[in-house]
């Protein structure tokens, strides 16, 4: 499945648009991860903990988007953008959202 952020792939054409596709997860923090964050909320430096959470459930969001466009016979994904929001104390939503398509080669 090819991802793009722009609205069209170079060398390739959009033979048809097959709608929005999306993937989402919703993660809670970890207490031993707020456990750390605090301290470095002392010292300073990086989340390392946050940074991991947030790196696995936007992998999540797009196999899941992904896994929405294979359903539709897409083979593209474009225009694709990420979204947050918080659910909950101590919980967020990480979304993905793009437009599914088919490509082919440009000749």
């Amino acid at each position: 499945m090819l991802l793009s952020n722009t609205e069209y792939f170079p060398g390739y054409i959009i033979t048809k648009h097959l709608g929005l596709v999306q993937g989402s997860t919703v993660r809670a923090k970890h207490v031993g991860r707020d456990l750390m964050a605090g301290l470095k909320n002392i010292v300073g430096g990086e989340l390392k903990g946050y940074t991991e959470l947030l790196n696995e459930s936007r992998q999540e969001a797009i196999e899941r988007m992904i896994a929405q466009a294979s359903a539709v016979n897409a083979n593209a994904i474009i225009n694709v953008r990420f979204s947050t929001a918080n659910i909950t104390m101590g919980a967020a939503e990480i979304l993905a959202y793009g437009t599914a398509v088919v490509l082919a080669k440009r000749e």
